[in-house]
Formats: structure tokens, sequence, C-alpha cells
């Protein structure tokens, strides 16, 4: 069972015993998944937790946005929602709507959210009367631009894409929690370097001091590479496997249900060979490893042998369950009921992954490899923030200016919301 900190038990009371809408966001390793995790399976109120995409959702054991609220892909705008009376009462039934990743959801969405649960609930007040929750950094994941006539539209109806920018927030008011305790880095001169890079206030001596541990040579047994592209990350990992003496074993995922889609939790045709360095894709109950540790695999049979740090571990199939919600007329409650099975070893081949999927993993050592350039904002934190040490640290090139990218819209927004003072839970005697 997590046990929480006295910060994160004062934010998951404060959501308890209010009908606030806020957002819990904090810098890389301060526990928001934790949280999240803790608020979805201990609420006493009727929540449901979405996503903006698949494996967000399927991470944390909720559904889609779309597919809870029925809504058609692209912009909505004023597009007419269509509700059936299993979806009215559905979302007639919602207390707290948790919603992860909130950073990835643009503010059409939003909006969409608001008029949905309004129309359904029959209720004029924002979001339908309904508490809206929301789980986020937006200083290490951005919403993603559609085509050019989606930009356009943006452009002329609201002063951003992000969720902030949201009409519905010109009718109500978002606090924001920070959480502030960092729990992946101890290191206090680490620590301000990684928020100096968030904030895009590296001075020239911060961006020295990386740049010289990130110059150290890189050891025989190279540790994880950081990349900012699918295809650098996938000729790393195929060139390293090939590598490998003996014949690849593969592993075929099990799929039951609807999935919705092919999005996926993990590779649906797992490789490996004996040898192979791998990434565990979740944490394993009894505590032995987590999402993010590195391993190397051993023997291949029915399960598989994974060596880290000198421990061997047998690792047997994992099943990723598909929830949707529903509303039960018997017990006049919101239901949870799983859909669709996804079966596979949790691992991934991880000589490389993309910045973009090591989000929410913690690494000892990582190389980071920038590329020609840096094309998204937050992209640069994110890799950095990884790292548990700088002592971890390998750049296949120095950091330049360039790579702090840090967007307007989110340092207006952080600067001008009101943050919401919370109690501490009272220490035990």
């Amino acid at each position: 069972m997590t046990v929480l900190s006295a910060e994160q038990s004062a934010v998951f009371d404060y959501i308890e015993n209010t009908r606030q809408h806020v957002l819990v966001t904090g810098r890389a390793g301060t526990g928001k998944s934790t949280l999240l995790n803790h608020l979805a399976w201990h609420s006493e109120k009727q929540l449901v937790v979405c996503a903006p995409t698949g494996v967000a959702a399927l991470n944390v054991g909720g559904q889609t946005i779309h597919s809870l609220f029925k809504l058609p892909i692209g912009v909505v705008a004023d597009r007419d929602l269509d509700q059936d009376p299993a979806l009215r009462r559905l979302l007639g039934a919602i207390e707290t709507l948790v919603i992860d990743e909130v950073s990835m959801v643009n503010a059409d969405l939003l909006d969409a959210v608001d008029r949905a649960l309004r129309q359904a609930r029959a209720r004029p007040e924002p979001f339908g009367g309904v508490q809206v929750v929301l789980f986020g950094d937006p200083f290490q994941l951005a919403p993603v631009p559609g085509d050019p006539d989606e930009r356009a539209y943006f452009a002329d109806h609201y002063r951003s894409m992000w969720f902030f920018d949201a009409k519905v927030w010109n009718e109500t008011d978002l606090g924001v929690v920070e959480l502030r305790d960092i729990h992946r880095q101890s290191d206090p001169e680490f620590k301000s370097m990684l928020t100096a890079v968030r904030h895009g206030r590296v001075t020239a001596e911060i961006a020295h001091r990386l740049n010289t541990a990130g110059a150290r040579p890189v050891p025989d047994e190279a540790p994880i590479t950081l990349a900012t592209r699918n295809d650098s990350v996938n000729r790393i990992n195929a060139k390293s496997l090939a590598a490998l003496p003996g014949r690849v074993q593969a592993s075929s995922a099990e799929i039951s249900g609807d999935f919705g889609g092919r999005t996926f939790p993990a590779e649906e045709r797992l490789e490996l060979k004996r040898g192979a360095q791998v990434m565990f894709l979740r944490n394993d109950p009894d505590g032995r490893w987590v999402n993010g540790t590195i391993g190397t695999v051993g023997r291949i049979k029915d399960t598989v042998s994974v060596e880290v740090d000198g421990e061997a571990f047998e690792v047997f199939p994992a099943t990723w369950e598909r929830h949707r919600y529903s509303y039960s007329s018997a017990t006049k409650s919101l239901k949870r009921e799983v859909v669709a099975e996804f079966t596979q070893f949790p691992l991934r081949l991880a000589w490389a992954v993309t910045i973009h999927k090591s989000q929410g993993k913690t690494y000892d050592a990582a190389v980071v490899d920038l590329g020609t350039r840096v094309f998204t904002a937050g992209q640069t934190y994110v890799a950095l923030s990884r790292l548990t040490t700088i002592d971890g640290l390998y750049l296949t090139r120095p950091l330049r200016p360039s790579d702090i990218i840090v967007d307007r819209d989110v340092i207006r927004f952080l600067t001008e919301v009101p943050r919401i003072a919370l109690q501490k839970p009272a220490a035990p005697a």
C-alpha cells in the first residue's frame, strides 16, 4: 500500500473535502502519479478518471476523454453532442472528474467536456456542477497541434491551445496546487539546475556545469539513451539487438475485447535475446522493480529472467485492463468494468527510448541525445529530470541556449493563476 507524504495527504484531503476545481501540478518527480492513483482507489466520491490518450488512460485505470464522453475526434466547437440515455445517466452520476496528463488536452476539448456535462445533467453551471481535478505539468507536455484548419480555428477563438485558456474558466475558478517535495532527486544543486531548465532561466554557469558533467565518456556498458526522435531510438535498439549472439525469441501479446485501436501499453510482438537491455513497463506489486527500471535479459523460456543490479528476477506476463465506466441503476452508483485485456511481458528494449516515452520514468544514468535540435517546449527538461543525479548524465553534444524552450503561455498562466494554500496534516505525537 502506498503511503502518501504529508504534502500529498494535504492535497488528497483538500480534493475530498471541497468542490473546488483544482490543477495538481509540480516538477518532475514530485509524486503526481502516486497521488492520482491513491485518489482513484480511496476517494469516497463518485469519481471517474480519464486521460487524453489511450496509453495514459491505461496507466491510470481510466478511459480516454473521447470514449468516456463519446466526443467526435478533432475540433468539437459548437457541433451537436449526441447523448443516449446511458451516457446521460453515467455523466449525471459523476461527482468528481479527474483528468490526467491535462497538459495534452486542448482548450476546445475541455470546453466540449464542460458542454457535455451541462447537457447530460441539465444543469447550467460550469461542468454541470461536477468537481474537476486536473493532473499534469504544462512545463513537460504540450497539446499536439492539429492540421492548418484546426490551428486557424484556435488562433481565431482562443488565446492559446492550452487547457487553461478554455472558455469555461471565464465562468468558474481554477486553483493550482503545486507539489514541491521532489522524491526523485536529493542533491539540492541538481534540483535547482532542473528548476532553472524548467523555467527557462539557465545561466551560463548552469549550462557549463551541465555540459561539463555530461561530457564524460560513456561507459562500455552504456546506459539508456533518451532521444528526441523515434527513428534514432529504433535504429539504436535494432542495431544493439542484432549485435548480440544467439537467436531472437519473440513473444506475441494476447489481446481480448475492444481495445479501441492499436494503442497498446507494450509491444504487440516483443523480440528479445539473452543479454538484451530492457526496461520494465509497470511497477512490481512486490516492489522488486518499478516502471522504468533497467535490467538485462538472462534465460528466456515461458518466463523471462531479468537481472537488475546483480539480482535475477523471474518475470511473468502482465495484463493491462481497459476499463469503461457505466451507471448501475441497482446500486445508484458508478461502476467500472473491464472491456479489454492486453497480456504481454512488461518489458521493452531499452538501449534507447524517446524522451516522450520516458515521461514519468526514473533513471540513475542516461545518455541524452537532443539530435540536431530540440523541437518542442519542455523536451530538454523532461530528459534531464528523469535522472536521479547529475553524475548519471551523459550528453551526445553540449546543451545550447536554443535547447531550452519554455512556452510563454505556460509562464503567463502559472504567474497569474491563484495558488491554493493547504493545511498539511499535523505530525503524529
